[in-house]
């Protein structure tokens, strides 16, 4: 089992990775640094990672799902209403690839503000 620890602002996760093309790219080009951009209560972030997206790709998230946005490079964690919700659901702005997953509570990410430093490392 692949884990990682994610360190976003103040916030810290540990997500496991799932066993999937998008997470054997995002844990080879680990570790990674970034800065926050922020999309309603979604926080995403660009990596230097290249992939696909898989057939189970999809744009509405649940609590706790990393994804990885294939257009964007980048990562996305959604934690509650985007501009692209309809009613209470975590919709991101297209189809992205599941591909990890944390039971720390993600709702932390609210008070992350644009710009703050993220880091990714291995565990």
């Amino acid at each position: 089992m692949r884990r990682i620890s994610l360190t976003l602002g103040a916030v810290r996760l540990t997500a496991t990775l799932k066993e999937t093309p998008t997470a054997d790219a995002v844990w080879a080009a680990l570790p990674l640094q970034a800065r926050a951009q922020t999309w309603g209560e979604e926080v995403y972030f660009s990596v230097p990672v290249n992939a696909k997206l898989e057939a189970d790709a999809r744009d509405v998230m649940q609590p706790g799902e990393i994804a990885f946005w294939c257009e964007g490079s980048a990562i996305a964690i959604g934690f509650g209403r985007t501009p692209a919700s309809t009613g209470n659901e975590i919709r991101l702005v297209a189809p992205v690839n599941v591909w990890a997953t944390t039971s720390d509570d993600v709702k932390q990410l609210k008070s992350l503000k644009a710009g703050a430093a993220i880091t990714i490392e291995k565990v």
